[in-house]
């Protein structure tokens, strides 16, 4: 057993990440399904969206052939609604609210007719929005992940002038960062950021980061408004012996390398164990059967009834052959010469449900070993609590207080997404960037300076 880069041929990476959920192949077959909509008054899929995006609208859109006034119906509500089309966990979101459901038939599929109708748009830049003359107001935006971009596009329709500050060299966030390669490509995204930033009056900074490169008290005197779109990204320690030893990754770290290194270049063990069961526990194990382990075994502490991810994602990952190991926690990873070689785990039974409402896993007293030569934790993320206190905001574990204008204690300084929340899906954090941008447009309307 080893960890090895370039385990596969270059048709295999290939064949392994192509696209998960591919698009109509032709018109007609968009057409098709389109047409099978029943356009229901105060739809249920529509209620279901955290940007509201008016479903029936837009796939009445397709049917008439009108694919720019579609593209612009589902822009306006989210301007990232090419991305969700391809990684929002719609089962459980518009697909899983359609109406077929209740009627056993196959429900719309949404996801993919918003892709037919975004991804062409996005692509080209089609021009559906038109930029406010300046209002020569300034607003800072820290993170061009989805809430930095979405508030930042909202803002600058409005003629608002925005300066989007990002540590790393590409925009997107979790989008470009922290997403299987075979729900969204690094191209896609790309042309995503582009899009976006085509309206004008956005301008990104790469490479800037919060607390060493740029400074909010900077910020705060330099421009008329602050939004904070930092998200989440430190990973959730297991404070187990043997968590130091090579072979050891995070799970967000593993992916990171995936999407900025390419498949070759990324090592992977032979025998893998995930630690967790949430959407980037899936993401990764998936990725490490594709990337050439021959074994990977998921470890998650309470019962399927309990877990984060969503049954297709669960699925997905049984079919890429992963094994899911129930009522499971890590007690101690085991190495030779600073090398894994084993996992040791506690059989678990469920107690009383926790603050989560969950019910709580409690050792048994019995273990057992895996013999694996990588451990991938994916156990949660953490906010980045010491930046935020070293910032004097408000916040709950690190977790930046708001109010209901999305305002922190700070004046001026507004916050959004995975930072607030502490982590949900890519089309909340949309969400959150556009609630900022109209707290925001509020308070500069409301101010005379």
């Amino acid at each position: 057993m080893s960890i090895v880069n370039n385990r596969l041929t270059a048709a295999q990476y290939e064949a392994n990440f192509s696209d998960i959920h591919p698009p109509f192949e032709t018109r007609d077959a968009a057409l098709v399904e389109a047409n099978r909509c029943l356009f229901c008054y105060d739809a249920p899929c529509m209620k279901s969206c955290p940007t509201s995006i008016d479903v029936p609208k837009f796939i009445r859109q397709i049917t008439t052939d009108n694919l720019k006034g579609s593209a612009h119906t589902i822009l306006s509500a989210n301007i990232m609604g090419g991305g969700c089309s391809k990684v929002c966990p719609v089962e459980k979101l518009c697909e899983g609210s359609c109406v077929y459901n209740l009627m056993d038939e196959p429900p719309i599929p949404i996801a993919k007719l918003q892709r037919f109708s975004t991804e062409k748009a996005i692509a080209e830049k089609w021009p559906l929005f038109q930029r406010k003359p300046s209002t020569h107001k300034k607003v800072a935006v820290v993170g061009a992940g989805p809430a930095g971009l979405s508030c930042a596009h909202t803002l600058s329709r409005e003629g608002i002038d925005v300066t989007v500050f990002e540590k790393e060299s590409k925009g997107g966030g979790l989008m470009t960062y922290g997403i299987a390669a075979y729900k969204v490509t690094p191209q896609f995204c790309e042309d995503e950021v582009n899009f976006i930033t085509s309206l004008g009056g956005i301008a990104i900074q790469y490479n800037q980061e919060l607390g060493k490169t740029v400074f909010l008290s900077d910020l705060q005197q330099n421009y008329d408004a602050v939004y904070l779109g930092v998200g989440v990204g430190l990973a959730r320690q297991l404070d187990i012996p043997g968590e130091d030893l090579r072979g050891v990754e995070d799970a967000i770290r593993f992916i990171y390398d995936i999407r900025t290194n390419g498949f070759p270049s990324t090592p992977v063990g032979d025998k893998v164990a995930v630690i967790g069961l949430g959407m980037t526990a899936i993401d990764a194990a998936t990725q490490a059967k594709r990337l050439g382990a021959s074994e990977v075994t998921i470890v998650y502490r309470r019962t399927q009834d309990e877990m984060p991810c969503t049954e297709v994602e669960l699925d997905l990952a049984k079919l890429d052959g992963c094994r899911i190991v129930w009522l499971a926690a890590p007690q101690e990873i085991v190495g030779e010469n600073g090398q894994v070689t084993q996992l040791i785990c506690s059989r678990m039974r469920l107690g009383e449900p926790d603050a989560s409402g969950r019910r709580s896993p409690v050792e048994t007293g019995e273990t057992f070993t895996l013999d694996v030569d990588m451990v991938i934790k994916a156990a949660g993320q953490m906010p980045f609590e010491e930046l935020v206190n070293a910032n004097q905001l408000e916040n709950r574990k690190g977790k930046i207080a708001i109010d209901g204008a999305c305002a922190t204690n700070l004046s001026g300084v507004f916050a959004g997404g995975d930072c607030v929340n502490g982590g949900k899906e890519v089309v909340d954090a949309v969400q959150a960037g556009k609630d900022g941008a109209k707290a925001i447009l509020d308070f500069l309307n409301g101010w005379d300076g």
